[in-house]
């Protein structure tokens, strides 16, 4: 289970590249893809659909044996976009002796330090021309080889960067993409990469090229580590580890009584208010036309959604052994220490009472230890989809995940334990 998971986090450096892997594993399993565009036609039990926005969220759904109004659903969310550095149109910049560095501007909240003096790639969309201008042709890019570096300025020139530097987004984290040996090299950089890497897909010149979505990730593979391989460092553990642990429930799940729904959003990093984000309608629209599909009446979507249950999945923060005085004194999970419910009195988090008693009795009957996280009164805390998601979906839910340390960074750390008992209970969930 560790090692698909490791292998899911090297495959998906970014979102689209995530989606797509998802959807592969979806179709092996038997589910079928739905064109959101056509009639959604009869749902019968044991259907297995899903359906994407933008290439960048994705949405499974098992239909159940009993119907949507009288048993709801049973729904598992999750994002899969994580801080990185997006590459500017025309980000090319020629500077002296012909080095060449990619303008880039940050995406989500980065730990900016960790991405100094490792080796980077890109990956994400590309946009070709297609059969006419409203309808372009996608082509998902992920450049295998360490192909960039933002380095950093040596200690001698910056004698004060053990005390903390501010960093600039603009200036220095920028990276070095190589040295132009031939003048005729300059024009074009990037696009002639992207063209040369594409070449396996479709044969395609630079001016075939309309635009791309193009991010920066690390080339280090994911692993495990600690003395007993306990730990798990990888990039983007925040939240692709729960996309994951979702998608192994959803498939491991045989039962067929409720109708199971897993959904992964895009754009969480970002405050979730894009059409493939929690905050779009698009999945509450899906759901209805099913519900309306299976039952045949109006009504059957809003008593779907009051017998529904949903299970929003995103990391928590770990208890760092360097750092105890910021967490809450009786409330900071450990790792290993199983799933997370995560409060908060602001409301941050959907949890509630009810709801983070349902997901504590799902584990205690999965046999899955559980803890719960609240913030140091005097610390700020982050917030996450599912309070974003209830209001266009109002459905009763808790807001988890597993802990980890060093979120946002460019190497994340959870643990391999944790991620068995994820997959436990969510399957149970699920079942």
């Amino acid at each position: 289970m560790t090692k698909r998971l490791l292998k899911f986090l090297d495959a998906s450096p970014v979102n689209f590249l995530a989606v797509r892997n998802i959807a592969e594993e979806l179709e092996k399993a038997g589910f079928r893809r739905l064109d959101p565009t056509a009639p959604l036609g009869k749902v019968t039990a044991g259907d297995k659909l899903y359906v994407t926005k933008n290439d960048s969220s994705i949405y499974a759904f098992h239909i159940g044996t009993k119907s949507l109004s009288k048993e709801g659903f049973r729904m598992i969310c999750a994002h899969c976009d994580s801080p990185t550095f997006r590459v500017k149109p025309k980000a090319e910049m020629l500077c002296e002796g012909g080095m060449v560095k990619l303008n880039t501007e940050v995406y989500g909240g980065p730990i900016m330090s960790t991405w100094f003096d490792r080796p980077l790639t890109l990956a994400g969309r590309v946009l070709v021309k297609g059969a006419d201008a409203l309808h372009p042709e996608t082509l998902l890019l992920h450049i295998k080889r360490p192909l960039l570096q933002i380095s950093n300025l040596a200690i001698h020139f910056n004698r004060q960067v053990n005390d903390g530097v501010k960093l600039s987004k603009q200036k220095d984290m920028l990276p070095i993409l190589g040295i132009i040996n031939d003048e005729l090299e300059k024009d074009n950089l990037l696009l002639n990469i992207i063209v040369n890497e594409l070449k396996k897909q479709r044969r395609l010149k630079v001016a075939d090229i309309l635009d791309f979505d193009l991010y920066l990730a690390d080339t280090t593979p994911a692993c495990t580590f600690g003395l007993h391989d306990e730990f798990i460092s990888s990039g983007r553990l925040d939240d692709l580890s729960m996309c994951f642990a979702g998608l192994e429930a959803m498939l491991a799940s045989s039962k067929k009584g409720a109708t199971k729904v897993l959904a992964i959003f895009d754009n969480e990093e970002t405050g979730s208010q894009t059409k493939q984000g929690a905050g779009s309608p698009f999945l509450a629209s899906i759901l209805q036309r099913i519900a309306l599909a299976q039952d045949g009446t109006p009504e059957a979507f809003s008593q779907a959604v009051e017998n529904a249950f949903m299970i929003s999945a995103d990391n928590a923060h770990g208890w760092h052994p360097n750092y105890g005085e910021k967490y809450d004194p009786t409330n900071h999970p450990m790792l290993g220490g199983g799933p997370v419910i995560k409060i908060n009195a602001a409301q941050k988090y959907a949890s509630d009472a009810f709801s983070a008693s349902v997901f504590a009795e799902l584990c205690r009957e999965a046999g899955v230890p559980c803890q719960r996280f609240v913030n140091h009164s005097d610390v700020a805390g982050g917030s996450t989809l599912g309070n974003i998601l209830a209001s266009s979906l109002p459905v009763k839910g808790v807001d988890m995940g597993n802990a980890i340390l060093a979120m946002h960074s460019i190497r994340e750390t959870g643990s391999v334990a944790d991620h068995h008992y994820c997959v436990k209970v969510f399957s149970h969930f699920f079942e």
